[in-house]
């Protein structure tokens, strides 16, 4: 399940928006506030709790920091596809290979704590379906060839597997594999929370949106 779940996530959604042609990727922004709250919950109650266990606070500090650091660069890239933005020009015939490169990385980097903390594959599966939908809604817009559109989201899903194959079949020292952990937080503090502050319209009280993400925390709290 830890591998074919991201997969199958992944594939769904494109698969649904290719028949359902949804056409606003505002109409998910339930589900964005959901899953971002979700999986901001998950990281503070299971790996901010094991990283502690094998490294001093300072260290992880940093490299949560790092994680975050490291996520901005990444968006350079992607313009925002991790959280539900992009900003990709979809009238160009090119393959988005800057796009999908940044999104590879942060799929295979997301991947890596599930095989040593199988609820966070919940999260990241929370997380990734929004995603795929809005990624599936720009790819089949674009003037890509369908071909091209089933080939980078057939690659973008078993990115997530691979981080977890790779986590799983390489032996890393508890100390470092906290480290990577501190850095794989600092990539979800940063997403998880951007998701939250720009799923609000203007910042206005929205009682749904508070109703979701306190559905998502309460979630991933009896997990």
């Amino acid at each position: 399940m830890t591998y074919i779940l991201p997969i199958l996530g992944v594939l769904l959604s494109f698969l649904f928006v290719y028949f359902v042609k949804p056409q606003k990727k505002e109409n998910f922004k339930l589900l964005l506030a959901f899953s971002g709250a979700f999986l901001l919950a998950l990281t503070l109650f299971e790996l901010f709790p094991e990283v502690y266990e094998h490294t001093n606070s300072k260290t992880v500090g940093l490299f949560v920091m790092l994680g975050i650091l490291f996520q901005i660069f990444l968006e350079f890239f992607s313009k925002g596809a991790e959280h539900g933005h992009v900003h990709v020009k979809n009238d160009t015939k090119k393959f988005p290979w800057l796009l999908f490169i940044s999104l590879s990385i942060h799929s295979i980097l997301e991947g890596v704590p599930i095989e040593h903390n199988h609820t966070m594959l919940y999260g990241i599966l929370i997380h990734k379906i929004p995603i795929a939908i809005i990624l599936s809604i720009f790819l089949l817009g674009s003037k890509l060839k369908l071909t091209s559109s089933i080939f980078f989201i057939s690659l973008f899903a078993i990115m997530t597997p691979i981080g977890s194959y790779i986590s799983a079949n390489f032996e890393l020292a508890p100390k470092y594999f906290a480290m990577l952990n501190a850095l794989v937080i600092g990539i979800f503090l940063h997403i998880s929370t951007v998701i939250l502050f720009e799923s609000s319209e203007g910042h206005k009280f929205n009682l749904r949106k508070l109703a979701v993400i306190i559905v998502g925390i309460i979630i991933a709290y009896m997990l």
